[in-house]
């Protein structure tokens, strides 16, 4: 409902835009459009969500949400750009503007937000990231339709023709900074970075502190797609029965899904026991991690 309403406002302000010749009304439908994007990437992402993984997607679709995601991103910086360019050339010539449609569009526009802040605010936003996203979005649009009326205001009492420019380009500084971020974090889960808000020395102390766990290293946590983490983790234990670790992983998932959200983990075990030759396992994986990194180099640089 809530992407339905806010594409029919979007051509309605795109029309009305080029009909009253205001800038900020075109700028106020872009912006829009970043969150049209936003609530359809949602959609797209709750709807691939229920699809199975397959041998060939072993971890599903999730993905898609990303790559849309950075689409929509270069996008918008390029409607920022034409914009800018228009703002300019509306600063060096201002034009005449009919702010009482202008003023009329964008209460639509505004009633249409708050319309789709209602439906996503009453659903059950906070048990999906996507949709609470979505939600924060919508909320941002409605500010910006709140711009656009006070201009309308101001240019009908006055004939101050600039507004016009001015507020489109605060509008375009508020898509720039939204598309901004969108950008870098799309690239950042794309190159399977250690999300912002875990800190790895935290998660490596509080692994520690689980009983039986002597030790944890070679730890790796990424993005699967938005609040989906994933971690891969070498724990080192004494030596004890492949069937005494499974209480130990149980408790490693709870620590991480309750304090981390980390839900999806790889847990390797070693232990610090002796083999016939007196070395550890420990210093045998090193032992052996360093022996596969100097054939790597040495292919390399063959």
């Amino acid at each position: 409902m809530a992407s339905a309403i806010t594409g029919v406002i979007f051509i309605v302000e795109v029309i009305g835009g080029i009909i009253t010749n205001s800038l900020a009304l075109l700028s106020d439908a872009g912006h829009m459009l970043t969150h049209l994007f936003a609530l359809l990437i949602s959609l797209f992402a709750i709807m691939f969500a229920s699809k199975p993984p397959t041998q060939r997607k072993t971890y599903g679709f999730y993905r898609l949400e990303i790559l849309a995601a950075l689409l929509n991103g270069i996008i918008l910086l390029l409607i920022t750009v034409w914009i800018f360019y228009e703002a300019y050339h509306r600063f060096v010539t201002p034009e005449a503007i009919s702010s009482g449609m202008m003023f009329f569009l964008a209460i639509i526009g505004l009633l249409a937000n708050i319309s789709c802040v209602y439906i996503l605010k009453s659903g059950e936003h906070g048990h999906s990231l996507n949709v609470k996203s979505a939600f924060l979005h919508m909320l941002g649009d409605t500010i910006s339709s709140v711009g656009v009326i006070i201009g309308a205001v101001i240019i009908y009492y006055t004939n101050w023709y600039i507004i016009d420019p001015i507020i489109s380009i605060m509008l375009c500084i508020l898509i720039l900074i939204w598309s901004y971020k969108l950008i870098m974090e799309s690239v950042d889960i794309l190159l399977e970075a250690t999300p912002k808000d875990i800190n790895v020395g935290e998660v490596i102390s509080q692994l520690e502190q689980i009983t039986g766990v002597d030790g944890a290293h070679d730890i790796h946590i990424w993005t699967i797609t938005s609040g989906m983490y994933a971690m891969s983790v070498h724990i080192d234990t004494k030596d004890m029965p492949i069937s005494k670790t499974a209480a130990i992983s149980r408790e490693i998932n709870r620590v991480l899904v309750e304090k981390f959200r980390i839900g999806h983990t790889v847990i390797q075990y070693g232990c610090e026991c002796n083999n016939n030759n007196g070395e550890s396992s420990k210093h045998l994986y090193n032992k052996e991690h360093a022996h596969e990194q100097d054939h790597t180099h040495a292919h390399d640089n063959k």
